[in-house]
């Protein structure tokens, strides 16, 4: 393939090197002259190792060379990727500068050029940004229409510093945004031979799984971070901790706790979070990922009672009360809280649980309901029908199965809100997610 890279920083001088290495014919294009002639050179403008052989091979062979004329990188190139810089303004928003510049200068050379042209944005940038600022100044200055005159996609890069050409090589995943299908087609040949999944999203989705992926990175090196502090205040190896947490890909390094939705409960997320957050405290270690979680948790019971609130309906059904499905165990459910929230503000409720109807008569938590929440159970009722039947709003709270089926067929006349993840589609007339 023909391609042509505009920015030849990190990522831009990455690609250049491996995309020849596999027998492409690379234009590297820079506003920096100085850039191009140490490309032209064979001499990588940055460090990093084993690029420098690759760029030597792809000039020595005919397959690299570098210019600042973006006019002729565009003609003689059928796909352009976008890796100029995105800093960080004041603010903490990016600064779309070098991305509005180079925009403009490819959209004024796709004017005159008759061949279909792929445009391709490899720099991170944050989700809407190529729908409200790439595509509107593609078009304005080429006067043609994206998706159909020329093609749009976003390309994501995962590549580590220092180990950038090994994930070049050997990537989890490459990751496609495609405003339309030849745009992603073009892009699904060029990493065809790479042993690495193929995965295709709107542009949107793409843009997202980049920050997404990189914050969960931060995350994980902050808690990792707070876990070793406190440990080490209390005479413990984080090291030999994190180690053993890292050995269990059931739940610890799984998918199992990676999905958007409800807030956790239960008789030992909440307790224990707490416990370890107080014991910080005591032993005078900031810990504030750790600190800030029973706060996000709390916010996530209130995002759902004002999405409840949100529709001009009191009538409300509440499809399970425990925290999840096949248990009736409710200590620290934050459906209770939910209940409660909407209790006191008067809502019209009905709950169905078939598992905590059976606790009230015979389980052991018969207490607990009793003496703790006889409010909420009050309100439980046996007749799933009938609780649907006399509500305008069908709230499903837990994954039990039953209420699978209302998610995609909504009762008519009803509002459904999807707490759990049951809805195949994203949030609807009729049916909405709280996180989808």
């Amino acid at each position: 393939m023909r391609i042509s890279i505009f920015g030849l920083g990190y990522v831009g001088a990455v690609c250049a090197g491996c995309l020849s290495a596999r027998g492409h014919d690379v234009v590297g294009v820079d506003i920096s002259a100085a850039k191009i002639d140490l490309i032209n050179s064979g001499k990588s403008p940055i460090v990093e190792p084993g690029l420098e052989e690759l760029l030597q091979q792809g000039i020595a062979n005919g397959k690299l060379r570098g210019t600042t004329d973006v006019a002729e990188a565009i003609r003689d190139s059928e796909l352009s990727m976008l890796c100029v810089g995105t800093p960080s303004k004041k603010n903490g928003d990016l600064e779309l500068d070098y991305i509005e510049s180079v925009c403009r200068q490819i959209g004024l050379v796709l004017r005159s050029k008759t061949e279909r042209h792929t445009v391709v944005v490899r720099s991170t940038v944050l989700p809407g940004t190529v729908k409200n600022v790439v595509i509107p100044i593609l078009e304005d200055c080429s006067g043609k229409k994206a998706g159909v005159d020329f093609g749009v996609a976003v390309n994501p890069e995962f590549l580590r510093e220092s180990t950038a050409i090994q994930d070049y090589d050997f990537p989890p995943m490459t990751v496609i945004g495609e405003l339309d299908s030849r745009s992603g087609d073009a892009l699904e040949s060029l990493y065809a031979e790479l042993d690495a999944p193929i995965i295709r999203k709107d542009i949107e989705v793409a843009e997202m799984i980049k920050y997404t992926c990189n914050v969960w990175h931060a995350t994980k090196v902050t808690f990792a971070n707070e876990i070793g502090n406190i440990a080490k205040a209390v005479g413990v190896d984080g090291r030999e901790v994190m180690d053993v947490v890292c050995q269990d890909h059931k739940l610890n390094l799984s998918k199992y706790y990676m999905r958007p939705g409800f807030a956790f409960g239960g008789s030992c997320l909440p307790k224990d979070v707490r416990a370890l957050n107080y014991r910080a405290s005591q032993l005078d270690v900031e810990a504030p990922l750790i600190g800030s979680l029973m706060r996000s948790n709390v916010a996530q019971v209130q995002n759902a009672f004002e999405l409840i609130s949100s529709h001009d309906k009191r009538r409300v059904a509440l499809l399970g009360l425990s925290f999840k499905a096949g248990t009736d165990d409710l200590r620290e459910s934050p459906l209770v809280e939910l209940a409660e929230m909407l209790i006191g503000k008067g809502f019209d409720l009905r709950i169905y649980d078939r598992n905590v109807e059976y606790a009230r008569v015979h389980g052991a938590n018969k207490d607990y309901i009793e003496s703790k929440i006889p409010h909420v159970s009050s309100l439980l009722d046996s007749d799933l029908d009938g609780v649907i039947e006399r509500s305008d709003i069908i709230v499903l709270g837990n994954g039990d199965e039953r209420f699978r089926a209302l998610a995609d067929q909504v009762p008519a006349g009803k509002q459904i809100v999807d707490l759990v993840g049951f809805m195949a589609h994203t949030t609807r007339s009729g049916s909405e997610g709280i996180c989808w």
